[in-house]
């Protein structure tokens, strides 16, 4: 499968899982002392699967193609449901909103290694400047328009994990645009993204119950956190994981990847809105180097 052009269509799609991901981030950090991060991850997915079950219910039948490919779907279900989300909600136990975001904008570093070492992909010439100048934006963000802030910089175990979780998501995002599954399974979202979230309910599950046996679960419930979960169980899960499958699909794991740099400048923005942190003149400037890496990373796809 050939990624096509960029449209508006497609930069709609890509650029609105970062903007629910940054928020998902944000209440993941508020969230740190009210739910342990492992069943967080575990009851986020619960309830998207309830959310997802009157759309795509059919795939839970013994007769469906989904379970000829089992395996395929438990790996993307580790990948993306079980690994990213939990040690994302990990990483914010000790690490800011803007941190995780920015380890997580260098998703196209990772995303151009992996597809070079173990899906046969050659990175051409504007991928490379391309991730070069976004990174330029990130390292921007992260200096606070200092760049002498990034001699002082200091990792946290949280730093770790979300590094590790991007790991994961680069796999997870090449995996996407394999065709094994039937064509039919692929063209309905609900399907393909309910035949993941049920291995990935296993998988989190077994994450959580690990938590609850080493003694750190706690839930503290409340209207709070009860709005909190419907929130990432619709927005972060669901909304998002659409957009990104079907974004992905369209322009290509690597192109995809160029817009994860635009989670911390969401981040940035949604600080100033809810927090009242107001973004600087670097945010600016990192946003246009940002885009500027995707527009030149896209002339690859442009001229196909």
């Amino acid at each position: 499968m050939q990624p096509s052009r960029l449209t508006p269509a497609t930069i709609l799609l890509l650029a609105t899982p970062p903007l629910l991901w940054a928020a998902n981030a944000v209440l993941g950090r508020l969230l740190k002392d009210v739910a342990s991060p492992l069943t967080l991850n575990f009851i986020r997915w619960v309830l998207a699967f309830v959310v997802l079950l009157p759309m795509a219910h059919g795939v839970l039948r013994r007769d469906h193609p989904m379970w000829r490919h089992w395996r395929r779907y438990s790996v993307l279900g580790l990948l993306g449901v079980g690994i990213y989300n939990a040690f994302q909600y990990l990483a914010l136990q000790t690490s800011t909103p803007l941190n995780v975001t920015l380890v997580t904008s260098s998703a196209p570093f990772w995303m151009l290694l992996i597809g070079t070492l173990f899906f046969g992909q050659r990175a051409t010439r504007f991928e490379i400047a391309g991730a070069v100048v976004s990174m330029l934006g990130v390292l921007l963000v992260l200096s606070q328009g200092d760049w002498r802030h990034l001699a002082a910089l200091r990792l946290v175990p949280g730093d770790l994990y979300i590094l590790l979780a991007v790991l994961a998501w680069s796999v997870y995002s090449w995996m996407l645009v394999g065709t094994t599954e039937p064509a039919g399974l692929r063209q309905d979202w609900s399907a393909f993204l309910m035949a993941q979230m049920v291995f990935g309910l296993g998988w989190s599950g077994l994450f959580a119950a690990g938590e609850w046996a080493a003694g750190a679960m706690y839930v503290h419930w409340s209207w709070w956190l009860a709005a909190a979960l419907v929130f990432i169980a619709v927005g972060p899960a669901i909304l998002a994981f659409r957009c990104w499958g079907a974004g992905a699909q369209r322009a290509g794991p690597k192109m995809a990847a160029f817009f994860l740099n635009l989670t911390p400048l969401f981040a940035a923005l949604l600080s100033a809105l809810f927090l009242g942190e107001m973004p600087h003149g670097y945010h600016g400037a990192a946003f246009a180097l940002i885009v500027g890496g995707i527009v030149l990373s896209s002339r690859r796809t442009s001229v196909r």
